[in-house]
């Protein structure tokens, strides 16, 4: 039985997992898109305990500017 490990990737704006590689012309291959909020870039979050504050303080300002 083979195990495939796939280490975890979050947005550093929002803290989501729903972030990707963007797509479109070769010269976007380094840049990661993030489907929540937008984000686009090339600094990405492995750490998820960081990613959770980070997703928790993104939801509070949502909320606040939102309601």
């Amino acid at each position: 039985m083979v195990i495939i490990r796939r280490e975890l990737k979050f947005c550093p704006e929002c803290g989501s997992t729903n972030i990707y590689w963007a797509s479109g012309l070769p010269q976007l291959w380094s840049i990661w898109e993030c489907r929540d909020c937008g984000y686009r870039g090339t600094l990405i979050i492995e750490d998820s305990g960081l990613a959770m504050k980070i997703r928790e303080k993104y939801l509070k300002e949502r909320h606040n500017k939102y309601g």
